[in-house]
């Protein structure tokens, strides 16, 4: 499986995690609680097979901010919480530098061809 599947699924299962941490109720309520520790098991072990061919750095920048993009679409979407200006401006700067790094950084080109030997020292 291409890394890219594994990290998509990877940041799928922590922003749904994440969503039942808050449903959870602080771990007092046992169905929400045990889909949290389901699904950060799930996010963390796909997250592991990304990096057998993706540096870690890359891995987790885009792993964490397309998580905290997604999140943030869900919390307004589903649990009605409101966001102000600055804290939409900064989400797109996370989005922006995820982007930045799809789009233009020499490293996740070395990921996308599975050399899991990519070592982003060689330029």
């Amino acid at each position: 499986m291409s890394a890219w599947i594994y990290l998509a699924v990877a940041i799928v299962a922590e922003v749904v995690g994440t969503s039942f941490l808050k449903l959870s109720d602080g771990f007092t309520r046992t169905g929400p609680s045990v889909a949290v520790l389901a699904c950060y098991v799930l996010a963390f072990y796909m997250l592991s097979q990304t990096l057998r061919s993706m540096p870690v750095g890359v891995a987790y920048a885009i792993w964490a901010g397309a998580g905290v993009a997604l999140i943030t679409l869900i919390g307004a979407a589903v649990f009605k919480q409101a966001l102000d200006l600055p804290a939409i401006v900064g989400i797109g700067m996370i989005v922006a530098g995820v982007l930045v790094i799809n789009l233009f950084s020499d490293t996740v080109g070395d990921a996308a061809s599975g050399d899991s030997t990519a070592d982003v020292t060689h330029r």
